[in-house]
């Protein structure tokens, strides 16, 4: 009986978009099962020095909820040795604009037998920092459109309270 192959893939998955996605199906075509960390927010702050805009339970529960992910774990450390020992992984998956930074996980799965890392090359064209950044540049129209739309409801409002009293009369 062959070993099933247990894949393993982390990120923040921020703004879930598109290249979440790749990642995830790409990931998911390289073994039997795949296990993807999702990190915690003090994790976040302590790399990126700003917290995620969606809270970790949310973001793990976005996770697990897709169809290729077996397995949803939190990552409390940057692809933590003593993690990826205790799932037993043999293929650890990373976009590939980390292939020249140094993750002490990464370079001791590396250097285990019948494992491997996999850089998935990354989606172009998206990130979640340039979503952000979208929103930051559209944050005018945002908010007239949003100041807008509560206008018109009030004015909605307003007609159906002049409407009822009215009938009342």
């Amino acid at each position: 009986m062959n070993k099933e192959i247990i894949v393993y893939t982390s990120g923040t998955w921020d703004l879930f978009h598109v290249g979440h996605l790749n990642i995830l199906e790409k990931s998911a075509k390289l073994g039997d099962k795949l296990i993807v960390g999702v990190s915690t927010d003090e994790l976040i702050m302590d790399y990126k020095g700003i917290p995620p805009i969606i809270p970790f339970e949310q973001r793990f529960k976005i996770i697990e909820s897709i169809k290729w992910v077996y397995k949803a774990v939190k990552q409390e450390i940057l692809t933590e040795i003593r993690q990826l020992k205790e799932l037993n992984v043999d293929i650890v998956t990373i976009g590939d604009d980390w292939k020249n930074k140094y993750l002490e996980g990464l370079e001791w799965i590396k250097k285990q037998p019948r494992k491997k890392v996999v850089y998935i090359p990354y989606t172009g064209q998206i990130s979640t920092t340039s979503i952000k950044r979208n929103i930051i540049k559209n944050s005018y129209e945002i908010i007239f459109s949003e100041l807008s739309r509560e206008v018109e409801h009030m004015e909605e409002w307003k007609k159906k309270q002049a409407q009822e009293k009215k009938r009342n009369n």
